[in-house]
């Protein structure tokens, strides 16, 4: 049976209430009751719990648990599969500096998506767009979770989004070819063989930093000029999986590359690992010591603008296209998951190609006819 009633009581002071009662049963036939201040509230939640019961999906409030709960079995399931310690600890961030705050004792069958595009609007006004956006992210993922272990209906949260402005996404920032220059020359001059070896392998290959620290001697071949990545380290310099099936992927590499990596690989001890970059100890270099230790020393030698890593591997990616690499390619190459993200980071430069190939031919065609 399912029926609405008005409920009138007088509490201690003597003072009246009213109030409307939906009594109805849950998916398992169980009764359940729900209490509104207002009639058509009640009318109008009766009319979606029905929805939901017909179709199996109703949690009652009773059965439900609070978001800060939820956030918690949602962190635990990701420390299960093992998520890399930063990942856990981006996500406990999450969680226990904005989502607890803002909705932590919430029931996630009380959640709406108007109340949830409610705290959308809170977290874009204190915060940043892009931490917005993962914080958003990270209430979604939450309620999945939930929703997968039975103890919510629906996903409030899937539709909501933060729109990321066109002008905030940031174009990468290519280091001059002058200052590249410089670079190699500083490396070749060093007589540091690992200094070398590692600059050209950044600089040709496109690695990102864990993938330099985690790499392996097996995965080059320095018959076939290549580097394959199978493996990264975190930042606890655990060895494991890439970053995504992606990341998985053959990179070529030239002459040069291959010799300083010769050059290296001779004066490189052996590790347990087998690593291309080991630490002192024969462990995972860290990332702190790799830049500060390994190459700050050759960019101060060569007397160029402080570049990291990263900044190699942007390099990388902006003579690939110069050299009018497929935009495709250029995405496998770097291991990127969508050939959006290519675009989104490089567009700028695969636009300057294009127009430099029109300029060419428009030359050409004055010229030549």
């Amino acid at each position: 049976m399912t029926a609405i009633r008005k409920r009138t009581w007088t509490d201690t002071s003597s003072e009246q209430h009213t109030a409307w009662l939906v009594d109805y049963r849950d998916n398992a036939g169980k009764r359940r009751g729900k209490q509104f201040a207002r009639k058509k509230d009640a009318e109008a939640w009766l009319t979606q719990a029905a929805w939901h019961v017909s179709q199996g999906t109703h949690t009652a409030d009773s059965q439900s648990i609070t978001v800060a709960k939820a956030a918690e079995q949602w962190i635990e399931r990701g420390r299960r599969d093992g998520l890399e310690p930063t990942t856990i600890a981006a996500y406990d961030q999450h969680a226990r500096l904005h989502l607890v705050p803002l909705c932590g004792s919430k029931r996630l069958s009380q959640l709406t998506t108007p109340m949830v595009e409610g705290y959308r609007d809170q977290l874009v006004d204190k915060l940043s767009r892009p931490m917005a956006i993962r914080v958003l992210r990270s209430l979604s993922s939450i309620i999945s979770e939930a929703q997968r272990r039975g103890q919510v209906a629906q996903n409030v949260a899937r539709n909501v989004k933060v729109k990321r402005a066109a002008r905030q996404r940031a174009k990468a920032v290519i280091p001059s070819k002058a200052s590249l220059r410089a670079l190699l020359r500083a490396a070749e001059g060093a007589g540091d063989a690992q200094g070398q070896a590692l600059v050209m392998l950044a600089l040709f290959g496109g690695l990102r930093a864990s993938e330099l620290r985690g790499l392996a001697w097996s995965g080059l071949d320095l018959k076939g000029a290549s580097v394959t990545i199978s493996q990264r380290a975190d930042a606890k310099g655990k060895i494991g999986a890439p970053k995504s099936a992606s990341s998985r992927r053959t990179v070529p590499l030239p002459p040069s590359a291959l010799t300083a990596l010769k050059t290296w690989k001779l004066a490189c001890r052996a590790t347990e690992l087998d690593l291309v970059f080991p630490s002192v100890g024969g462990k995972v270099m860290s990332h702190r010591y790799m830049s500060l230790n390994v190459l700050q020393p050759l960019l101060g030698a060569a007397k160029v603008a402080p570049l990291g890593l990263h900044d190699l591997r942007h390099a990388a990616a902006s003579l690939w296209i110069e050299q009018r690499v497929d935009a495709k390619r250029v995405q496998t190459w770097l291991g990127h998951h969508s050939i959006q993200v290519t675009f989104d980071t490089y567009g700028h430069l695969f636009e300057a190609v294009e127009r430099d190939s029109s300029v060419a031919a428009a030359i050409e065609k004055a010229l030549i006819g």
